[in-house]
């Protein structure tokens, strides 16, 4: 089963203060999109694609620098489901028809690294094109989510506003992947909930 990595780093993080793709937790330090990439790809994901929109003409080159292919996403402002719709598109135009699935995941997710992804992508490993995992923490649904190519058109029909796949994975509820001994899963909004994550 091949994957491909689907990032959506594509909001203008109002209450951050600034899309929150650009934030460096440290100052001098890496950005939460490159970082964020930086895991998946150690991850063993050969390929990464990270959906952007707000500053995208800073935060697309830095994607690419960092090893993704970036993609902007029409209408981005419209919340996560338009990012959501965008990676899915343009990975079913494009991707090989061995890649099977998509992990998706957010750029927010400070302490969400390298051994959650690979704990998720190990449980769908042999799956299949009708794999569909989500990372629980603590009994919590999280991020990331292992799409399988045959869910694809149907997240991108139910996907709108900020609810992504919520609606499609209330109908097509995913298998639970536990990661809680590894990470809390918890997004950041403001510059005041920014910790230090672990790969």
């Amino acid at each position: 089963m091949t994957t491909v990595g689907l990032l959506l780093a594509a909001g203008a993080g109002r209450r951050m203060g600034g899309p929150k793709a650009l934030v460096r937790p440290d100052p001098g330090g890496p950005t939460m999109l490159e970082t964020t990439l930086d895991r998946l790809l150690h991850a063993g994901l050969e390929r990464v694609v990270a959906v952007v929109g707000a500053a995208a003409e800073e935060t697309a080159p830095l994607a690419e620098s960092a090893g993704a292919m970036a993609v902007v996403a029409p209408g981005w402002d419209e919340g996560m489901g338009a990012s959501l719709r965008a990676g899915l598109d343009h990975l079913a135009a494009t991707a090989p028809a061995d890649v099977d699935a998509a992990l998706v995941t957010l750029v927010d997710l400070p302490d969400v690294g390298t051994r959650v992804h690979r704990r998720v992508l190990g449980a769908g490993r042999g799956v299949g094109a009708g794999v569909l995992l989500r990372a629980e923490f603590a009994g919590r649904p999280g991020h990331p989510v292992l799409i399988g190519r045959d869910h694809w058109a149907g997240v991108v029909a139910s996907a709108a506003g900020d609810r992504g796949a919520r609606d499609y994975l209330v109908e097509h509820p995913p298998l639970p992947v536990e990661c809680g001994d590894l990470a809390t899963g918890h997004d950041v909004d403001t510059p005041d909930g920014l910790a230090a994550g672990s790969p």
